[in-house]
C-alpha cells in the first residue's frame, strides 16, 4: 500500500523532519536493536539511566519516515521517566503522541514499543543483583557492552 505525505498528522511530520535526539549514547546503561523484517525498518535505541530514572534517550533508526518521527517521539517521552513507568508506554500510546498514524504504519510504533522494553532488559541484565554497579549503570566486570547487531 503507498502513503501519501496528507496521510500524516502536524507531529508526525515535525518529528521525521526534525528527529529529536538522534545518536548512540557512548556508555549506555541500557541498549537495544530491533527491526521489522517486514518492513526492513531498524531501531537502536540508548538510554542513560540515573537513580532510576531515563536521564537520556538516543535513537538510530534506518526506516521509513513513520519509523523516524515514532523513534524521536519515543525518546521525548521517556527522558525523565522512572524505570517503573516504562511499562507505561505502549506502541498506542507512541502513536497517540505523534497525534496517530496511517493504518498500514502503526508497525512502526510497535518498533518503538519493543526497543524500550529491550534496552530496559539490556540495562537490568548489565545491572543484576548482587553485582557492583558503575556509575554508568554497567557491570564492574563487564565494562560497555554493544548490541550484537550493528551498523544501526
Amino acid at each position: 500500500m503507498s502513503w501519501n505525505i496528507v496521510d500524516y498528522g502536524e507531529i508526525v511530520l515535525d518529528h521525521y523532519e526534525n528527529p529529536r535526539n538522534v545518536g548512540e549514547i557512548d556508555g549506555a546503561d541500557g541498549v537495544a536493536t530491533v527491526g521489522n523484517p517486514a518492513c526492513g525498518d531498524l531501531m537502536k535505541l540508548s538510554l542513560r539511566i540515573r537513580g532510576g530514572v531515563v536521564a537520556e534517550a538516543r535513537f538510530k533508526t534506518f526506516g521509513c519516515g513513520a519509523a523516524i518521527a515514532a523513534s524521536s517521539m519515543t525518546t521525548v517521552l521517556i527522558q525523565g521517566m522512572k524505570l517503573e513507568d516504562l511499562d507505561r508506554i505502549t506502541n498506542r500510546s507512541v502513536a497517540d503522541a505523534l497525534g496517530g498514524l496511517p493504518p498500514s504504519k502503526l508497525h512502526c510504533s510497535v518498533l518503538a514499543e519493543d526497543a524500550i522494553r529491550e534496552a530496559l532488559a539490556d540495562y537490568r541484565r548489565r545491572a543484576a543483583p548482587g553485582e557492583p554497579v558503575e556509575p554508568s549503570g554497567a557491570r564492574a566486570a563487564m565494562g560497555t557492552r554493544e548490541t550484537a547487531e550493528t551498523g544501526v
